[in-house]
């Protein structure tokens, strides 16, 4: 077999990918071990697709693979920061991805409620900004030469909530309707539609704060026994100084003197500098009530400052302390390998995070440190749990879990809380709320169900990604629009292909051509629908990822045996 892509997984991702792979006519080999690369003819395979959930097995076979045949595309699932960017620096064709990385910017984006899609395409920087129709029209009586992408049927359309992907030009809109284009920044704004700015400001906590926090944090955490016992203490040195320095007989001694000597017997030290063996029998009777005492105390304060220090107590409120005070920020519930992705890109865009997360020895714990993120420990099924993280202050929630069952069942809880009927619109506008599911078929089925807006599937949204570089597609970015995924990517026309001669119109319907560039010519920006393709040329296209390997099929060399049929022709 020449040309068929192995494949190394086997769960819902993988599974996905082998599916997709097949339905584009794609051969496929699986393997399940390192040992079967070799036997799975990877000398004469296009691509080897290593992503299952073991890092170590995916680079195993993606090193082998590379050594076996050093022009195959190598497509590796690498979660580990340090070892896919080692990798991916000498991994030559293909691609080093992590699922987490190429899902976390649709949940940002679905978060902060952004309504723009940045992308780099053929050099020249591209928005995909939704905007709302202001009048009925076509598209191109409002928007002119924009590239449209998706069109969402508002409440004046006929089909309310139709998706339409791709439409013409031509497609009459009505008021309403929530539409999405394609263009630079200039061709935006010359047609009306304004390019948001970031705003958000994180509140970095001064240091004069952090004092207070850590005073405020002492003085609520610790055994409430504390203060009264170190209240006792001080009141038995000070009465005890005061009888020791009006007392005592011999040697002259002063205030000083009298503390010294009452901390001595206290702490039960004695350097022989003072004693009580020549004194009043009533206050030799004293110091040994005053020794016992000081034993007494000194343990009681040692097992309270034990208790503070070395229990968890303290670290696992300083979350819930500092939650009290944050309004307007993003609750991120699970802070795994993709949650802590979501919580770096939000904190970098300068936005206050509050975390609830389960496992008190989670190992991104330090992440969120070096981040000031507070950490809330508890199960976010609760109400108690989410309400410490003042979910009725945030912007957003996202529920980021590794079990889908946990995410679930904590968005409709959410759902619950922050719905009309415990805060009215009137008092608190609409809060997204995104669910990360990691399977796309149950993620649509949850949507449809509950009324989700916002369910994200890990896999719906890297697959696109696995595929591409498996196929020699160049993946420049994903996006959604609804529910509805979309790709951008580049790909090369070859020679006698048959996208080799064929003009615009004639491709299908659900993509869109932004960019068209080739040797020695500028940029074709937007091309009319009578531009023709030539082998060379380099086309960059924005649409469903199905359509896109469908067309990317076409702009691929003929076969062999397709080739020789023609030229004897």
């Amino acid at each position: 077999m020449n040309g068929h892509i192995i494949v190394c997984g086997d769960d819902s991702l993988a599974t996905t990918i082998v599916d997709e792979l097949n339905n584009s006519g794609a051969r496929i080999v699986q393997i399940a071990t390192a040992a079967e690369v070799a036997g799975a003819g990877v000398d004469r395979a296009l691509a080897v697709v290593s992503v299952g959930s073991d890092d170590a097995l995916n680079l195993e076979i993606a090193l082998l693979a590379r050594r076996l045949n050093p022009k195959v595309l190598v497509v590796a699932r690498l979660a580990n920061d340090v070892l896919r960017e080692a990798v991916a620096d000498d991994n030559g064709p293909g691609a080093i991805l992590d699922v987490a990385d190429l899902a976390a910017p649709s949940v940002v984006e679905a978060l902060l409620a952004r309504t723009t899609h940045p992308f780099e395409a053929a050099g020249i920087e591209f928005l995909v900004s939704a905007d709302e129709a202001p009048k009925d029209a076509t598209l191109r009586e409002i928007y002119g030469d924009l590239a449209p992408v998706a069109v969402i049927r508002g409440e004046n359309s006929p089909t309310p909530g139709e998706v339409v992907t791709c439409p013409g030009r031509d497609l009459h809109v009505y008021a309403g309707d929530c539409t999405s284009m394609i263009g630079t920044k200039d061709e935006l704004s010359a047609r009306g539609i304004k390019v948001p700015r970031r705003t958000a400001t994180r509140a970095h906590r001064s240091v004069r704060r952090r004092v207070f926090d850590a005073a405020r944090a002492l003085r609520d955490e610790v055994n409430p026994m504390l203060f009264p016992s170190l209240g006792v203490a001080v009141a038995v040195i000070a009465v005890s100084t005061a009888v020791i320095r009006l007392s005592y007989r011999g040697r002259p001694i002063g205030w000083v003197d009298a503390l010294y000597f009452t901390s001595e017997t206290v702490t039960t030290v004695g350097y022989g500098d003072f004693s009580f063996a020549s004194q009043p029998t009533w206050l030799r009777l004293f110091s040994v009530m005053l020794m016992f005492a000081g034993v007494a105390i000194t343990a009681i304060l040692v097992a309270f400052l034990a208790d503070l220090l070395l229990s968890r107590r303290f670290v696992q409120t300083e979350g819930l302390r500092r939650a009290r005070h944050l309004r307007n920020h993003i609750v991120v519930v699970g802070l795994g390998s993709f949650g802590v992705r979501v919580v770096s890109d939000l904190t970098a865009a300068g936005y206050d995070v509050a975390v609830i997360e389960r496992d008190e020895n989670n190992r991104f714990l330090s992440t969120a440190a070096e981040l000031d993120v507070p950490v809330i420990f508890g199960d976010a099924t609760l109400r108690r749990t989410l309400e410490s993280a003042r979910v009725d202050r945030a912007r957003a929630v996202a529920v980021l879990t590794q079990d889908d069952m946990v995410n679930i069942e904590t968005g409709i809880v959410l759902r619950e809380m922050l719905g009309p009927r415990v805060l009215p619109d009137v008092v608190r506008p609409h809060v997204p709320i995104v669910l990360r599911i990691y399977d796309r078929a149950l993620g649509s089925s949850i949507a449809q169900r509950f009324g989700f807006d916002h369910v994200r599937s890990t896999v719906d949204l890297a697959v696109p990604w696995f595929i591409g570089a498996a196929m020699g597609l160049q993946v420049l970015g994903t996006f959604s629009v609804g529910q509805r995924s979309f790709m951008v990517g580049a790909m090369l026309v070859a020679a006698n292909s048959e996208l080799d001669g064929l003009r615009m119109f004639e491709l299908s319907t659900q993509t869109r051509v932004i960019a068209i560039t080739r040797e020695d010519a500028p940029v074709n920006l937007h091309p009319r629908r009578d531009a023709w393709l030539r082998g060379g040329d380099t086309v960059y296209l924005v649409g469903p990822y199905r359509e896109l390997l469908a067309t990317l099929r076409k702009g691929r060399p003929p076969a062999p045996a397709a080739a020789a049929n023609e030229r004897a022709s």
